[in-house]
C-alpha cells in the first residue's frame, strides 16, 4: 500500500502505548547505502569525472536533489539534476535486480512486528520505483504502509515523510518509533516529533534527548522499542 490515499488525522497520543513503527529503508533495512555510492562512481565515470571518497559521507541518506545537486556543482558535469536523477535510479535498480543483502537483525525485527500486529511504514528518500522494488524482498505484507522521497514535497530531512506516515496511518508522531541510519534521516524523524533509534551505517551519530544510537538492529526488539514510549511519559 502506498501513501498517496487520502488519509485520517492522527489521534491522541495514548498514555504510554507504542502506537506504530516507522522505519528507513537503504542502510537500515537493506544494506545498499553503499549501492548508491557505487552507481553515483559508476555514472560520473561514464560522464568523464571521478569522485572523490571524502565525498561519500557528505551525500549518503540525502534525497536524490542534494546529494545528485552536489555532486554535479562538486565535479562540474555538464547534466541536469532530473537527467542525472533517472540514470543513478536506473543504475541502482540494476544493482538490486537479482539481491537485495538485509541488515543484520533486520528479517527477525520486521517478523516480531508483523507477529505482533505493530503498524509498520516504510519512510525513504528513495523513489516509489526503487521502493517497490526493495520491499519485494522485504516482504510488502511487512509494511501497513510505504512513503517515497518522490511523494512528498519535501523528504528528509524535512519532516514531512514521517507526518506523512504518521497522518496515513492514524497516529501521534510522538507515539511512533523511528529507526534511521544517517543524520539526515534522524533529523526528518526528530522535527516530526519523534523519538528515534539510530543505527549508524556510514557516519556517526551522536546519542541526544529522544535519540537511542545502536550498533546494530539485533540490538532492537519490540519491547525495546516499546521502552522508549514509556520512557517519555
Amino acid at each position: 500500500m502506498t501513501s498517496t490515499v487520502p488519509a485520517p488525522l492522527p489521534r491522541a497520543a495514548d498514555g504510554s502505548q507504542l502506537q506504530a513503527v516507522l522505519l528507513d529503508m537503504d542502510g537500515t533495512l537493506v544494506d545498499t547505502e553503499g549501492f548508491w555510492w557505487e552507481a553515483e562512481v559508476a555514472v560520473f565515470a561514464e560522464l568523464g569525472h571521478r569522485l572523490d571518497e571524502s565525498w561519500k559521507d557528505i551525500v549518503v541518506g540525502g534525497p536524490m536533489s542534494r546529494s545528485g545537486g552536489y555532486l554535479i556543482e562538486a565535479t562540474g558535469a555538464s547534466i541536469s539534476l532530473a537527467e542525472l536523477s533517472v540514470l543513478l535510479n536506473e543504475r541502482f535498480e540494476a544493482r538490486i535486480a537479482d539481491h537485495v543483502p538485509l541488515m543484520p537483525g533486520a528479517e527477525r525485527l520486521l517478523a516480531e512486528l508483523a507477529r505482533h500486529n505493530v503498524p509498520t511504514a516504510l519512510v525513504s528518500a528513495s523513489h516509489r520505483a526503487v521502493i517497490d522494488r526493495v520491499m519485494r524482498s522485504l516482504g510488502p505484507d511487512r509494511f501497513t504502509i510505504s512513503v517515497a522521497g518522490d511523494e512528498v514535497p519535501r523528504t528528509k530531512p524535512h519532516p514531512d515523510p514521517y507526518l506523512l506516515a504518521a497522518r496515513t496511518l492514524g497516529v501521534h508522531p510522538s507515539r511512533c518509533a523511528v529507526i534511521e541510519d544517517t543524520v539526515t534521516g534522524v533529523a526528518a524523524a526528530e522535527a516530526a516529533g519523534c523519538p528515534v533509534v539510530a543505527v549508524p551505517s556510514v557516519a556517526a551519530i551522536a546519542p541526544a534527548p529522544g535519540r537511542t544510537v545502536v550498533s546494530s538492529l539485533e540490538d532492537v526488539d519490540l519491547a525495546f522499542l516499546r521502552s522508549l514510549i514509556t520512557g517519555l511519559n
